[in-house]
């Protein structure tokens, strides 16, 4: 932020549970779960406007992922209720947002997508990897995007969109190699840091930029080109 990458705003470090509807009152966008800032880079790179109303998200994955507990949507740690009453009170226009694909098989998709048409969005998703940005490790991730002026209808058939509208047609490649080889490639390996702290848990845990610069590419051009 202080280098200009990302657009001035307030950051805010509580707990979204502590977040009430009124303290999201008067901005234009608002990216949850944040991070090192990853969706307000992606939103520049497909080219939102920084003043264009928005919402992202992306919810803790320690639910959902391998490395986890496997409790799912048992987990103290599934915020999406948190989110989701946000989103009820506030009715944003549109939202992003971007969880691990193993969410897709403990239901936490199918309750999204239900809790979000309930407030009257439509939604597409899609699942994409890191490789399609030339990213050197597989990294698939599911990508929903939900809209409040879109014809539900004409994003239910399909609600996959094709990659690659962010300056290149290159389409997702496939990448098997573990985490040694593509932190090794980061050179997250060779700082002279711990191995669990650092340049290493912020490739780990943040968003590519990206992919999700993709996505939102997609999603724009399926709405508004």
């Amino acid at each position: 932020m202080d280098a200009g990458a990302i657009a001035k705003g307030v950051i805010d470090v509580r707990s979204i549970e502590d977040v009430v509807p009124n303290d999201l009152a008067g901005f234009t966008q608002c990216h949850f779960f944040a991070g090192i800032g990853g969706w307000a880079y992606a939103l520049d790179l497909a080219g939102w406007p920084r003043d264009k109303p928005v919402w992202t998200g992306s919810c803790p994955c320690q639910p959902f992922s391998a490395v986890g507990k496997g409790a799912g949507l048992d987990d103290e740690r599934h915020l999406w209720p948190a989110w989701q009453h946000l989103i009820a009170q506030c009715k944003p226009s549109t939202i992003f947002g971007e969880q691990v694909t193993g969410a897709i098989r403990k239901g936490w998709l199918d309750g999204v997508i239900s809790d979000l048409e309930g407030c009257g969005y439509a939604c597409g998703a899609a699942v994409l990897q890191a490789s399609g940005a030339d990213a050197p490790h597989k990294r698939d991730r599911l990508w929903f995007v939900a809209d409040t002026e879109r014809d539900k209808q004409s994003w239910e058939e399909p609600c996959i969109w094709e990659a690659g509208r962010v300056g290149r047609e290159q389409q997702p490649v496939s990448w098997n190699r573990g985490w040694q080889d593509a932190l090794r490639a980061f050179r997250a390996m060779d700082d002279g840091l711990q191995r669990n702290v650092g340049g290493t848990d912020a490739a780990r845990n943040a968003i590519v930029p990206q992919i999700a610069a993709e996505f939102i590419a997609a999603a724009m051009a399926s709405q508004w080109g």
